[in-house]
């Protein structure tokens, strides 16, 4: 499996679809409980047109927890190497929640390496809802374990038609959550993400083009605060009905469509 060892010893997962020809690149950002394997059925849509590169951060799926403190700039400085070990100078990054929050910080910090940015779930401020929404999801961790607090995330990560449409296989979903992550390295992650510093500003003449697509059945990203990156960053802001928090895995076709049409421009 490929794996990539930054300065510190961790070792970073990452797979690759499409052309290694391809000029254009586009780098997927998983979220916090997230995998690779999340953005599988967006392989075929986006492999036809650039190269594709998947990876798992630091403490998820595949990757090490590593010895560092999990922090933003931890984050982004491994997005760095990743760029820079498999010879990207510059990529289109597509990012859900923790990603797109990681995406946009190394945009912030470096942005003549990226291209566009696509953004899914993410505001200018991490409401008091989220935050409390995350710390209840830290005690759940540490107290009953991870299926436990998979169980209760669901309603705050999926929209209702979501819900109903699956509720027969939702014990699926939280099996793979389980699966895929693991209690120490996922108790990391949602501690480092409290203390995520806040998006106060974006820079006088930030001008990388954004896209950022919220679901207005998400309790997480009130669609005010989204606006209000919006009009930071001088994105578009697409505000999406009848869909929660996990716009990919809720509406894949809709999300295929508006983002290779932003990414066409």
């Amino acid at each position: 499996m490929p794996f990539l060892t930054t300065e510190d010893g961790c070792n970073i997962y990452y797979t690759t679809q499409g052309s290694d020809t391809a000029t254009r690149v586009i780098i997927f950002l998983n979220g916090t409980t997230q995998t690779t394997l999340y953005w599988g059925a967006t392989v075929p849509a986006f492999s036809k047109r650039f190269r594709l590169i998947y990876y798992d951060a630091r403490a998820q799926g595949q990757s090490d927890l590593g010895a560092n403190p999990i922090s933003l700039k931890l984050h982004v400085a491994d997005l760095k190497f990743l760029m820079t070990q498999l010879g990207i100078e510059k990529a289109n990054l597509v990012g859900i929640s923790h990603g797109a929050r990681v995406a946009l910080a190394l945009a912030i910090e470096n942005p003549d390496r990226v291209a566009r940015l696509v953004l899914c779930s993410l505001g200018a401020h991490t409401s008091q809802r989220s935050r409390i929404t995350v710390q209840s999801w830290l005690q759940l961790l540490r107290i009953s374990g991870l299926e436990a607090m998979a169980w209760a995330a669901l309603p705050a990560v999926f929209g209702e038609n979501f819900l109903k449409q699956h509720e027969n296989s939702l014990d699926m979903i939280v099996k793979a959550v389980v699966k895929r992550n693991r209690k120490k390295a996922l108790l990391a992650q949602l501690d480092a993400l409290l203390q995520y510093p806040p998006l106060e500003a974006v820079p006088v003449g930030f001008d990388r083009p954004i896209l950022i697509l919220t679901g207005a059945e998400d309790p997480l990203v009130p669609s005010e605060d989204a606006q209000r990156l919006a009009d930071l960053c001088k994105a578009h802001h697409e505000h999406l009905s009848g869909i929660g928090h996990s716009i990919p895995a809720e509406a894949p076709r809709l999300f295929e469509e508006l983002v290779l049409e932003f990414l066409k421009k």
